[in-house]
Order: structure tokens, then sequence, then C-alpha cells
């Protein structure tokens, strides 16, 4: 099957992550904990802790066949790394599956991958997603070419749904 990087740091979305992450685990899927520091346990904001499994400096994306960006905070810590964005857009570029909820765009954004694009994320991040040359769509799931967003929690269903279909996951 699959193996999934997964971008997080502290103050994720824990249901952004739980969720999905426990369905590709459910269907056989690998995930990998990618952070700035191997070794460390980070927080999401409300009580589920995640080890990360690798560090950025060692990450390549040939190693992994889908990217999972969780929302919360956690992408806005991630952006300012420079080895993060680099990595985040060099995964967009490489044509694999990208899956991105509420606030995961504002990593798309930072790594300059959005423009002509068609993607939804977190309301309050609208305006940002159009600044970057993005069409923002309000709507449970947007599927554009190799990324696929949600905009909340109340979308995971769907969500997950897609991404399993991309993953082609029985």
């Amino acid at each position: 099957m699959s193996v999934i990087a997964v971008l997080i740091d502290n103050l994720f979305e824990d249901v952004e992550y739980i969720k999905p992450a426990s369905a590709f685990k459910n269907k056989g899927h690998d995930l990998v904990h990618i952070g700035i520091n191997k070794g460390t346990m980070v927080k999401g904001k409300k009580d589920t802790s995640v080890l990360i499994d690798q560090d950025i400096e060692q990450t390549h994306v040939e190693d992994f066949d889908a990217l999972l960006i969780p929302g919360g905070f956690s992408p806005d810590i991630l952006r300012v790394n420079e080895n993060v964005v680099k990595f985040t857009r060099e995964f967009v570029e490489s044509g694999k599956p990208v899956f991105a909820i509420c606030h995961a765009p504002q990593l798309l954004i930072t790594a300059k991958v959005l423009k002509d694009r068609k993607i939804t994320g977190w309301k309050s991040i609208k305006q940002d997603i159009i600044n970057a040359g993005a069409e923002y769509l309000d709507q449970e799931v947007v599927e554009d070419a190799n990324i696929i967003s949600s905009r909340y929690p109340g979308d995971i269903p769907e969500f997950i749904k897609a991404t399993l279909k991309k993953l082609k996951t029985p």
C-alpha cells in the first residue's frame, strides 16, 4: 500500500489528523510523521500526541506516495521553516497526491503552488488563497489535479472518501 508523509507540528487540529490517519491505517497505508525534529512529541489543540518519525532535513519526496497536511495552527508553525516549504513545493510539483484540510493551504500558499488552482480551506484564509492566485471554492471537497482539500472538521467524511479514492484504496 501507500506510504503517506504527514507534515505536522504543535497545535494541529486533532480530529483533522486522527480521522484521516485512522482511515489510512485501516486500509493498510503506512504513515510517516514529518516535523522539524525527529523524536519530538507534538501535541494537538486538544489531547492528541504524535511522535515525529522523521526530520524534515532528511526527508525526500521520492520516499512517499502521498502527503497529508492536517489543519489547526500547525501549518502556520511549519511554514516558517524553509525546508518544510521546499518539501511541500516539491511534493505538489511531483504530481503525487496532496491532502490538505482547513488551515493546511497556508503551507501551500507559502510554497507558492496555488496559482491558477482550485482549492478550499477554512473561511478565514479565503482571501489569502485568492491572493495566492487560486480560486476559492466553498464546498466539502475540492479536487484539482493532485491536490484534494476540505474546509473544516465537518467535511472529514467526504475528505476521507476522496483521499482514499485518490490512493485507489478499496
